[in-house]
């Protein structure tokens, strides 16, 4: 975010889990960044940024940032912005579903929007088989799903480029 910030790029959305104690959602994943706990906090590495009161955050309540978090109404307001760069977290999950999400709603617009995933900027988790049937869980392979949601994501024109620099 620094040397974005620092190359002239002013338009900075960070989309961050803040889940009600409640969520849906934690009937596939265990409870996690719940609102007004500090899991659901920006991370320091981010807030003490100098120009973090200039970022714009969005609290969202699934994997999807684009559902209810007032991002179609931020992508309204700034057609000036047409490329993206979305770096994150769980490639098949969070990351996955902004890309897409910006990808298929610049489609559906017909709006020229170029949205990249640096591969050495997302990352998932790794639950290998042994350790999910002792859990009760699905098993999560990692660097498959990791490798396998890049390659999605750049059959639906997302650009995934190794590295930003």
């Amino acid at each position: 975010m620094q040397t974005a910030w620092d190359v002239g790029v002013r338009h900075i959305v960070l989309t961050q889990d803040s889940h009600e104690p409640d969520a849906v959602e934690f009937g596939a994943f265990p409870p996690h960044c719940v609102r007004g706990s500090e899991e659901a906090e920006t991370v320091n590495e981010i807030s003490a940024l100098p120009f973090f009161d200039q970022i714009t955050v969005m609290e969202k309540n699934s994997t999807a940032s684009g559902l209810n978090t007032g991002l179609d109404a931020w992508l309204d307001a700034h057609p000036q912005v047409t490329t993206f760069i979305v770096v994150g977290d769980c490639t098949d999950l969070c990351t996955y579903q902004l890309a897409m999400h910006l990808r298929l709603s610049a489609n559906a617009k017909q709006l020229q929007r170029r949205v990249i995933v640096p591969a050495n900027a997302v990352d998932t988790y790794d639950t290998p088989l042994s350790v999910a049937q002792d859990l009760g869980i699905f098993p999560h392979p990692g660097d498959l799903l990791h490798a396998t949601f890049l390659y999605h994501m750049a059959v639906n024109g997302i650009e995934i480029i190794k590295e930003l620099y």
